[in-house]
């Protein structure tokens, strides 16, 4: 549901993850559960779903849809709900896009393909946005990927971006202080409408001081009160409060995003939920990914701090 206001879009959303049954099946009743807790802290605005930590990219077209679905079926009377759609060609991300639409999506955030990373051929990236746009009369909102992994978009490229038709909004992924703040620059300058939200997990609190109107993370999918808690803190200029909740909320984003390999932040997302007794399981759609029990147990005690606050 989108709101009524002069800012439907601003807030802070859970970017959810979700759980498989040992088949390794979408676990339906569980997931609906998880939007449900997501969505019922107050400051929740929405929820991301089939972003990255929803394993997007490992799913079907029909399971994405299932994903929206139960999402819509939850909590689409009250909450926003957000579709990513990361596709390689124009015809594939216009039809997830329109799944997207017809299974209850209010919005959809537009990944940058895997294959763009170090080309920027901006024509190409700004005509998938353009078509997706065409093809459902959606709000947009983009995704600007962290600097170092070769999808960060230049500026000129972002200025064209901001020209599409329906953007409202930007999941600010940089994950570095200075290019989110040069962005977040040339969002206001060019598109002072557009919604910029910082969304990278380990940078929250610079960038919620920098500036922000939202935030669309993992982090909030396992610890949404601490998250909502640390915005409202820096809004309301608490920086005492503030810096109290980043430092229990900072070794376990840490944790989970800054170790290597990288892509197993989904793998570590899910042993937090386990460890917190949401869900049975912590497996990923690679079995390999599992993470090792040294892992896990220095993954608790960062959760431990952090936890408490969202008790």
């Amino acid at each position: 549901m989108i709101p009524v206001g002069s800012h439907p879009f601003r807030g802070v959303y859970a970017a959810t993850l979700l759980p498989f049954t040992a088949e390794g099946a979408i676990d339906r009743p569980l997931l609906a559960r998880h939007f449900a807790d997501c969505a019922g802290v107050p400051g929740i605005v929405g929820v991301l779903c089939n972003g990255h930590a929803g394993e997007n990219f490992r799913l079907s077209r029909v399971e994405k849809r299932e994903v929206v679905a139960t999402a819509a079926e939850t909590i689409g009377a009250t909450s926003l709900i957000v579709s990513g759609i990361v596709a390689e060609t124009v015809n594939e991300a216009v039809e997830q896009a329109q799944d997207a639409r017809d299974a209850g999506a209010d919005a959809l955030l537009v990944f940058p393909a895997f294959s763009w990373a170090g080309t920027q051929d901006a024509d190409v990236i700004v005509a998938l946005h353009a078509a997706i746009a065409a093809a459902t009369d959606m709000p947009i909102m983009l995704y600007l990927a962290p600097v170092a992994g070769g999808l960060a978009y230049a500026p000129d490229l972002l200025a064209r971006l901001l020209q599409v038709r329906g953007v409202v909004g930007i999941k600010e992924g940089s994950w570095e202080t200075n290019a989110y703040d040069r962005n977040r620059r040339l969002v206001a300058r060019l598109a002072p409408q557009v919604e910029v939200m910082a969304s990278g997990d380990e940078h929250l609190l610079p960038c919620f001081a920098i500036g922000s109107t939202g935030s669309l993370v993992s982090l909030a999918a396992i610890i949404p009160r601490a998250i909502v808690a640390l915005k409202a803190a820096v809004d309301c200029g608490d920086l005492v409060q503030a810096r109290t909740l980043h430092d229990d909320i900072q070794p376990l984003a840490n944790l989970i995003y800054g170790n290597v390999p990288a892509s197993r932040a989904t793998a570590r997302l899910k042993a937090c939920m386990v460890a917190l007794g949401h869900w049975p399981s912590a497996v990923t759609r690679v079995a390999a990914e599992a993470l090792s029990p040294a892992e896990t147990q220095v993954l608790i005690q960062a959760l431990g701090p952090a936890a408490r606050l969202d008790s």
